[in-house]
C-alpha cells in the first residue's frame, strides 16, 4: 500500500499523532459554521413586515422572493455537493459565505421585486447552498470514522438550530435598535466569519476521491457521478426518503417565513414571534442531538416516520387551540424537538446505502426534494393569504403532508446496496 493511500485511508489517525485537525477541531469547527450560516436564514421572516411596508408591496412580493430562495438553495445543493466530492469543501463554504453576505447587503437596499428576488432570491439561495450545515454534515460524513458520524450528523444539526436561537431574538432586538436595513448588514459582516473556519473542513484530493464504501460492496473502478445518481435512483428507498423530504421543507420554511406575521395577525406581538422561532431553535438542540442518539439504536425509518407523525399533530394542536404566548411557546418547544431531527437519521441511511464517495451530491439531491417543498410553502402561504386574508387552508396541506410522510417511511430498507465489481476488459 502507497503512503498516499495509507493516508486517506486512515486520515484521523494521522491527526492524532498530532496535527491539529483532531476529530474534535473538525466537529467544533463545523458546527461554528452551521451556526453562522444558518442563523440568518432563519430570521429573514422578521423583514418580511418592515419591508413590505417600506415598499408598499403586499406579503406574496416577499414571500415570492423567499420561495425562490428556498428553490435555488434546493437547486444549488446538490450542484455544491458535486463541487465538494470533487474538489473539498473549502471552496464551496467560502463561495458560499461570500454569496450569502452580498445577498444580504444588497436586500437591505432593494427597492424593486427585481431586486428582492435577485438578493434574498437567487444570491442568498445559492449562498446558502454553499454555507449551510448541509454541506458541514458532508464534511463530517468524509472527514469522521463511522462510529463518529451519528453523533456528528446531530451535533451538527444541533449547531444549526443554536443558530436559530441565537439570531431570532438578536434579530428583533437589532431590528428595534438600529432599524432593519442595518440589522441585515450586520448579519451579513457576520457571515465572513465562515472563511476561516472552513479551513478545519479542508480536505486533500486524494481524501476527496478515496472514500469509504458500504461493506458489502466489492472493490471494483471508482463509480462515476452518472453512475451513483444511477444507482440512487434505482433504489426505492432511497426514492421514498426523498419523497418524505419534501414535507419536511415544506412545514419548516412556511413556519419560518409566515408564522411572525401569523402571530402578528392575531394581535400578539413581534417579540413573541422572536421567541417563538428561539424556542423552536432551542429545543432542535435537544431533538437533533437525540436524533442522531436515536439514529444509531433503531431503525432510522421508524424515528422518521415518529418525527413526522408528531410534526403533524402538533400543528393540528396549535391551530385548533386559542393562540396565546402560552400555546406559542409550546408550539415552539414541541416542533423543536423535530424541526431538523429528520437531518441526522435521513443522512445515515444515505450514508449506510451508498457510501461516502458521492454522499455529498447524494444528501444536495434528497435536499432539493426538502427545498422544493420549502418553495411552496413559503410561495402558497403568501398567495393565499393574500387571495383569502388566512392561512388556514397552508396549515391543513402541511399536517396532510406530515401524515404522508410518516407512512411512506417505513418500508425504507436499511442496508448498503449490494455494487457488482467492474469486470477487467
Amino acid at each position: 500500500m502507497t503512503g498516499e493511500s495509507q493516508n486517506a485511508r486512515t486520515e484521523f489517525d494521522a491527526s492524532k499523532a498530532g496535527t491539529w485537525r483532531t476529530p474534535a477541531v473538525v466537529i467544533g469547527f463545523g458546527c461554528l459554521i452551521a451556526v453562522i450560516g444558518y442563523g440568518p436564514s432563519r430570521t429573514l421572516g422578521f423583514f418580511l413586515t418592515p419591508l413590505s411596508a417600506a415598499n408598499h408591496w403586499g406579503r406574496d412580493v416577499f414571500a415570492f422572493a423567499l420561495a425562490l430562495q428556498n428553490l435555488l438553495w434546493g437547486i444549488g445543493q446538490p450542484l455544491a455537493g458535486m463541487i465538494a466530492d470533487r474538489f473539498g469543501m473549502l471552496r464551496v463554504l467560502c463561495v458560499g459565505a461570500l454569496l450569502f453576505a452580498i445577498g444580504l447587503v444588497l436586500m437591505a437596499y432593494s427597492t424593486s421585486a427585481l431586486m428582492l428576488d435577485f438578493s434574498a432570491g437567487i444570491l442568498i439561495g445559492f449562498g446558502l447552498a454553499g454555507s449551510s450545515f448541509m454541506i458541514v454534515l458532508a464534511a463530517f460524513g468524509k472527514l469522521l470514522p463511522p462510529h463518529w458520524r451519528s453523533h456528528a450528523f446531530g451535533l451538527g444539526t444541533a449547531a444549526g438550530s443554536f443558530g436559530q436561537f441565537l439570531y431570532s431574538p438578536l434579530a428583533v432586538l437589532l431590528i428595534d435598535t438600529y432599524g432593519w436595513q442595518q440589522t441585515l448588514v450586520i448579519f451579513a459582516v457576520s457571515m465572513l466569519a465562515v472563511l476561516p473556519l472552513s479551513l478545519a473542513l479542508a480536505m486533500p484530493k486524494t481524501a476527496a476521491t478515496k472514500q469509504q464504501q458500504p461493506a458489502a460492496i466489492t472493490p471494483g473502478t471508482p463509480q462515476s457521478l452518472r453512475q451513483a445518481l444511477g444507482e440512487a435512483f434505482a433504489q426505492r428507498s432511497y426514492v421514498l426518503l426523498v419523497l418524505g423530504f419534501f414535507t419536511c421543507g415544506f412545514q419548516l420554511q412556511f413556519i419560518t417565513v409566515h408564522l411572525p406575521a401569523y402571530l402578528v395577525d392575531r394581535h400578539l406581538s413581534a417579540s413573541v414571534g422572536g421567541w417563538t422561532i428561539a424556542t423552536i431553535g432551542l429545543f432542535n438542540i435537544v431533538g437533533s442531538i437525540m436524533s442522531g442518539w436515536l439514529s444509531s439504536r433503531m431503525p432510522k425509518r421508524y424515528l422518521l416516520s415518529i418525527i413526522y407523525f408528531v410534526r403533524a399533530a402538533a400543528i393540528l394542536a396549535f391551530i385548533w387551540f386559542p393562540t396565546t404566548p402560552f400555546t406559542c411557546l409550546m408550539f415552539g418547544a414541541t416542533m423543536g424537538l423535530m424541526w431538523l431531527s429528520t437531518v441526522p437519521p435521513t443522512n445515515g441511511i444515505i450514508a449506510l446505502l451508498f457510501g461516502t464517495r458521492w454522499l455529498a451530491t447524494l444528501l444536495g439531491v434528497a435536499f432539493f426534494s426538502h427545498q422544493v417543498g420549502g418553495f411552496l410553502g413559503v410561495w402558497l402561504g403568501g398567495v393565499v393569504f393574500d387571495r383569502t386574508g388566512s392561512y388556514n387552508a397552508v396549515w391543513w396541506l402541511a399536517i396532510l403532508f406530515g401524515l404522508l410522510s410518516a407512512l411512506i417511511n417505513v418500508p425504507i430498507v436499511e442496508k448498503p446496496v449490494p455494487r457488482v465489481a467492474a469486470l477487467p476488459a
